[in-house]
């Protein structure tokens, strides 16, 4: 299968932790960026907004998106800087709500500038720390609310939240998928939709394939995210390199789905080149195909029958080391 990759922009820039304050390579700006991805062979970038440049334009990222014959994957406002540290659309303060909304409007503004697929929300500030330090009911509904506005003024535009358990806060709202199905069910919030991070969806103890299916079932799948973690972290690795088998299941379920989308790579290579973590990663998931092409997959097929664990993993060994 010759499925086509994606990636998130932060892959390519300068990459900071609470330790190493002043990042593990030097700022990047907008234009290495692109020049990057394209080197690295991916087809298109979600792009966090606002750019490195605060004074670079639409038109100007859409020429430089166009030469290098990159596609806007997305655009993702930054809504969990320092001016959100206490919440964006669930800040205590009614101003502060009100300029996470206009970040987002913006943000619209400029994914159709770009011809955009859908805006991301990662609402990474949304959440509390503490017991006792916040009324849940209320601030939930402040963060359906928020997001609701923007895409009820919005209803021509695709719209995805990338939930997470924890980071930075160490408790989220939008936290694991049926969690967010839920409240975008509730809300009524028919174009906004999941975007499932493999990552994510390991850390907060789930599976993966199993999610997979749920949100699709529910018409909700916006986009695919993959990458790897050791189940206690949003590390960010390269995909496969911990939970190989769990990735195959993952490409294999998305086949079943009929997924033919590009899939997005969300790493963070602090110690390592990014363009060459981004083509191991391809090479890596690519091969990963190889071996799903020559999967049994009736075989497979009749041990999920039978509901017989050690047949179905004979059938996925065969296909790996025959």
């Amino acid at each position: 299968m010759n499925r086509e990759y994606t990636a998130g922009m932060w892959v390519f820039g300068m990459i900071i932790d609470r330790y190493a304050t002043d990042g593990y390579g030097e700022p990047v700006g907008t234009t290495a960026i692109l020049d990057m991805g394209k080197q690295a062979g991916v087809v298109g970038l979600d792009l966090n907004f606002p750019f490195p440049e605060p004074d670079l334009t639409s038109d100007e990222i859409a020429s430089a998106m166009k030469t290098r014959g990159l596609a806007t994957v997305c655009i993702t406002p930054a809504i969990y800087t320092r001016r959100f540290a206490r919440g964006s659309f669930t800040n205590p303060d009614r101003a502060t709500r009100q300029a996470a909304v206009d970040l987002a409007e913006s943000a619209v503004s400029l994914a159709g500038a770009l011809g955009a697929k859908y805006v991301k929300f990662w609402p990474g500030q949304d959440g509390y720390d503490y017991p006792f330090q916040c009324d849940y009911r209320e601030y939930r509904q402040r963060a359906v609310d928020g997001i609701g506005t923007v895409a009820r003024n919005h209803p021509e535009m695709q719209f995805g939240i990338e939930y997470k358990l924890k980071e930075p806060r160490n408790r989220l709202f939008w936290s694991s998928a049926p969690r967010t199905i839920l409240e975008l069910e509730r809300a009524r919030l028919d174009n906004v939709g999941v975007v499932i991070d493999f990552g994510h969806s390991i850390f907060a103890k789930e599976n993966p394939s199993e999610m997979l299916t749920l949100v699709h079932e529910t018409g909700r799948l916006v986009d695919v995210e993959l990458c790897d973690n050791y189940g206690e972290w949003d590390d960010d690795l390269t995909p496969g390199v911990v939970h190989a088998l769990e990735t195959l299941e993952f490409l294999l379920t998305l086949r079943e789905i009929g997924w033919s989308e590009p899939l997005k790579l969300d790493l963070f290579p602090y110690r390592d080149d990014p363009v060459e973590a981004v083509r191991t990663s391809i090479e890596t998931l690519r091969r990963m195909e190889d071996v799903l092409d020559r999967l049994d997959t009736e075989a497979l097929r009749a041990s999920r029958t039978r509901h017989d664990s050690l047949s179905a993993q004979r059938a996925v060994f065969e296909s790996m080391w025959g």
